[in-house]
C-alpha cells in the first residue's frame, strides 16, 4: 500500500449515520421499560444502529483478528519472556488452548492469527503468512520501521477486517502476540499524548524492579533519539512502534470503512486504536472497548479516545483476550433493542413517563462526536506545528548522542 492509497482510504471512511441513531434512539424511548434502565446496552444498541444502518440487527458472527510480530528491542531486556514464546503462542492460539482462544472457541467465535513479523519462520498452516519482516529493528538503536514496512503492516489489517465483512462478520475483535510489545505501545502511546513515559508505562508480562526501569529508560531515551512527531502517526509508528501495532490501526480503519463495530481489546489494542481515530478521527464511532486493561497506560488511552469498557475485570493478559466476553455483550445489546416489546405491543399506558420524559432525567446519551471535533482541533494544531500533514519525517540529526543502549 502507498501513501496516497491509504490517504483515499481515510477520505472515504464515513461517520456512523445519525439519522439512523435518532431512530434507534426513538424506538429505546418507545421499548416497554422506564427510560434508560438499561443503561450502557442502550446507548450501545443505539452506537450499533449508526454503524450498521440498521434499528435492529443481529450480531452472531464474530471474529478476533490477531497479528503476531516480534520486536528488536527485548535486546535491551525490557521483557521477561523469551522471544519465542510469540511463535509458540501464535500456533497456539489456532488450537485454542490460549487465554483468548479458549474464550473463543466456548463462545463460537473465529480466530485468524496472522504473521506480521515473527523472528522465525512459521511452518503451522493455520498461521496467515502476511510476513513484512522477521521482527522490528531495535527501536533503542534505530528507527523500529521503515515508512513502507508500516503501510504494508496496515495492509494486512486492512485485508483481513475487509476479507471478515465479505464472510459475513458482523463483529471484530482485534488482537496480537508480540513479545516486547507493551515496550512499543507506551512509546507510541508517550509519542502521541506528550505524556511523560512514567505515566504511560507497566510492568507487561512482568518484570524486576531493575528490569522495569530499564524499560522506562529505554523508552526515554528512544524519545529522545528519534523525535517522533505526534501529529503524524506513521511517523510514530515507523520509529517506536511495531508491525503488530501497524497492523491493528489498519484492523481498526478496516472496520469503520466496511461498517463492522471493531472490539478493542487492552493495552496494546487500545494504542492501536488511537493511531488509528488520530489517522481518521470517524473511526472513533466504530470502537467498543472490552475491558479495562491493569496496564497503567491504558487509562490514559482511554481518556484520549472518550470511551467506556464494558467489563472491569482486572485482566492483562492481551491477546484480543476482551473480546470474546465483549462480543456477549454486544449480542445482549440488540437483544434489546429487536426482541423487546413497546408499550403498545405490551398493553401498556405510558402515559405515567411523561413527566419523566419532559425532564429528560434518565435520557440515553445519543453518541455525538464532540471528542472528535476536540480531536480534530488537536491534529490541526499539530499538523501545523508540524508543516506538514501524515507521512514519514526523515530522523533529526541528533549531535553528541550516543544511543539508548550504551
Amino acid at each position: 500500500m502507498t501513501l496516497k492509497q491509504l490517504q483515499e482510504i481515510l477520505a472515504r471512511v464515513t461517520p456512523a449515520d445519525r439519522e439512523v441513531m435518532d431512530r434507534a434512539k426513538k424506538r429505546q424511548a418507545e421499548l416497554a421499560k422506564p427510560p434508560g434502565s438499561l443503561g450502557k446496552l442502550e446507548e450501545m444498541s443505539i452506537r450499533l444502529a449508526g454503524i450498521t444502518g440498521r434499528v435492529c440487527h443481529q450480531i452472531e458472527a464474530c471474529r478476533i483478528l490477531v497479528f503476531a510480530a516480534d520486536n528488536g528491542v527485548i535486546a535491551e531486556g525490557v521483557s521477561s519472556s523469551p522471544e519465542s514464546v510469540t511463535l509458540s503462542q501464535a500456533v497456539n492460539m489456532t488450537r485454542h488452548i490460549t487465554g483468548m482462544s479458549a474464550l473463543a472457541k466456548y463462545f463460537g467465535d473465529s480466530v485468524v492469527v496472522a504473521d506480521v513479523g515473527i523472528n522465525a519462520d512459521v511452518s503451522c498452516p493455520s498461521v496467515l503468512n502476511r510476513k513484512i519482516r522477521y521482527s522490528t529493528r531495535n527501536l533503542a538503536k534505530e528507527p523500529a520501521l521503515t515508512c513502507q514496512e508500516v503501510l504494508d503492516a496496515m495492509a494486512v489489517g486492512l485485508e483481513l477486517a475487509g476479507r471478515a465483512g465479505e464472510e459475513g462478520v458482523q463483529a471484530i475483535g482485534v488482537g496480537e502476540m508480540g513479545i516486547g510489545n507493551t515496550t512499543t505501545s507506551s512509546a507510541v502511546l508517550a509519542a502521541l499524548t506528550g505524556a511523560p513515559v512514567e505515566q504511560v508505562t507497566g510492568r507487561g508480562g512482568g518484570l524486576t524492579d531493575q528490569g522495569f526501569a530499564t524499560k522506562k529508560r529505554v523508552i526515554q531515551e528512544a524519545l529522545r533519539r528519534h523525535q517522533p512527531n505526534p501529529g503524524d502517526p506513521l511517523d510514530v509508528l515507523r520509529k517506536v512502534g511495531g508491525l503488530d501495532l501497524a497492523a491493528m490501526t489498519g484492523a481498526f480503519l478496516g472496520c469503520a470503512l466496511h461498517h463492522i463495530p471493531g472490539v478493542v481489546d487492552g493495552f496494546i489494542s487500545i494504542v492501536a486504536a488511537l493511531c488509528a481515530c488520530r489517522l481518521c478521527p470517524h473511526v472513533r464511532d466504530y470502537l467498543f472497548l472490552s475491558h479495562a486493561s491493569y496496564e497503567v497506560g491504558y487509562r490514559l488511552a482511554v481518556r484520549e479516545l472518550d470511551l467506556e469498557p464494558c467489563l472491569l475485570l482486572d485482566m492483562r493478559l492481551g491477546e484480543g483476550s476482551g473480546c470474546p466476553l465483549a462480543f456477549q455483550i454486544l449480542k445482549g445489546a440488540c437483544a434489546v433493542m429487536c426482541g423487546m416489546g413497546t408499550f403498545r405491543e405490551a398493553a401498556i399506558n405510558d402515559d405515567y413517563l411523561e413527566p419523566i420524559r419532559a425532564s429528560d432525567s434518565f435520557t440515553v446519551p445519543c453518541h455525538e462526536s464532540s471528542v472528535v471535533r476536540r480531536q480534530q482541533k488537536r491534529e490541526e494544531q499539530r499538523r501545523a506545528a508540524a508543516g506538514r500533514s501524515i507521512g514519514c519525517r526523515k530522523p533529526p540529526v541528533l549531535l553528541g548522542h550516543h544511543g539508548a543502549g550504551g
